[in-house]
This record gives C-alpha cells, sequence and structure tokens, in this order.
C-alpha cells in the first residue's frame, strides 16, 4: 500500500485516481500508524514552498518521514514536494528543506530568457541522464506535464532526468529511495501512470 500524505497541501484525488487507475492500492492519510504501516510513501504539494513546508512541521510529518526514509521506504516527491526533498528553497525568502537530496531550490525568473512564460506550464519531453526504477516503463522523450515557477539546481549527482525549458530544467532526481518528480504524473497520461506504477513496484532498502 502506498501512503499519500496529507499535510493540507496538494492534489490528492488526482493522484489516489491515478494509482486506482493502474490497480495500486493507496490511502491519503495524515496518520503516523498508517504512514508507519506503509510499504511506500508519496508527498505531493502545491503552492508555496514556505507555507507548506511550516504545515509539514506543524504537523509533525517532516520528522516521520525522514525516519521512514532511513529505514529504507521509498518516497516520492511530486512537484513542491519534490523541492521539498532538498536542502534549501529560496522562494519568498530562504526556508529549509528536508535534506533528503542534495541541492536547492530557486527561482526560473532572472535565469531562464525573457519570452519563456513563468510559471512554466505545459508538455515537454524528458532527457534520461541516468538508469532509475522509476523511468523502466517509459522512453527518452517522453512527455510529461510541468505547473511551476522555481526549480532545482546543484544536484547532478542525483538528476535522472530533465526537460527543455531554455534550459535544461531538472524534472526527476533519485537518491536511494528518495524519488522526485517536478512535473506531476497524475497529469500527465499513460507515461505519468507508467511512472507511478514503476514506483509502486520498487521494493525496499533501494
Amino acid at each position: 500500500m502506498i501512503a499519500i500524505i496529507d499535510y493540507g497541501v496538494g492534489n490528492l484525488f488526482s493522484l489516489s485516481s491515478s494509482l486506482k487507475a493502474i490497480g495500486v492500492e493507496s490511502v491519503i492519510t495524515s496518520e503516523p500508524d498508517i504512514i508507519k504501516k506503509a510499504d511506500k510513501l508519496i508527498l505531493p504539494g502545491v503552492g508555496a514552498f514556505g507555507d507548506a513546508r511550516q504545515k509539514l512541521a506543524e504537523s509533525g510529518l517532516d520528522n516521520l518521514i525522514i525516519e521512514e526514509v532511513k529505514s529504507g521506504k521509498p518516497l516520492m516527491g511530486i512537484c513542491l514536494g519534490m523541492q521539498m526533498l532538498f536542502e534549501k528553497s529560496y522562494e519568498y525568502g530562504k526556508h529549509d528543506g528536508l535534506s533528503l537530496i542534495k541541492g536547492k531550490v530557486v527561482p526560473m525568473e532572472g535565469i531562464i530568457k525573457k519570452e519563456y512564460k513563468i510559471p512554466h506550464i505545459g508538455w515537454n519531453a524528458l532527457k534520461f541522464h541516468k538508469d532509475s526504477e522509476i523511468l523502466k516503463y517509459i522512453k527518452e522523450d517522453d512527455c510529461v506535464y510541468f505547473v511551476h515557477s522555481y526549480y532545482a539546481i546543484e544536484c547532478e549527482d542525483s538528476l535522472v532526468a530533465s526537460a527543455e525549458y531554455d534550459k535544461q530544467i531538472t524534472a526527476c532526481v533519485q537518491n536511494g529511495n528518495v524519488y522526485g518528480c517536478q512535473f506531476h504524473p497524475e497529469k500527465s497520461g499513460k507515461v505519468g501512470l507508467n511512472i507511478l506504477k514503476a514506483f509502486s513496484e520498487i521494493g525496499g532498502n533501494v
């Protein structure tokens, strides 16, 4: 079973519906006992980093997530949930992440050319940088759906896939049993469902 972590931020229904569509059992929960019993975790998220990080801390789920990851349990962060896996974010100030992946999150504004709209919204092809279990059912140049204004940098060691939006933007990362997708697999059609399927098949202690 996959526990979709509910801390008041995220498009939880679409994610649970996507998992149901591929025959994967999931539960939307904020209950520590249920999270501990789950085989895998998904950390979703939309909105501002600082607000989401504060809610996660106030719930006490941040420390629980870190403990579960250290035990070997697979975790996937999606969109803002992925960004919170990193060490720092510079979205409206400076905020500490969960430090599960080395790197930081910075604004696209001022980095990409002005003719590229921000937020980055739409379908972009993936460029693979290294093998990862979550890519096993998709191929390079498959397209996924993005909605974001910030992106991760200085994360070369964990970079699995990128997408071109003026520059190569971090799209997918992995550090051991910790995975992240800047795009929304639950909004990315068959390609996204195949990524969720691959994640659902990952064993513990990766």
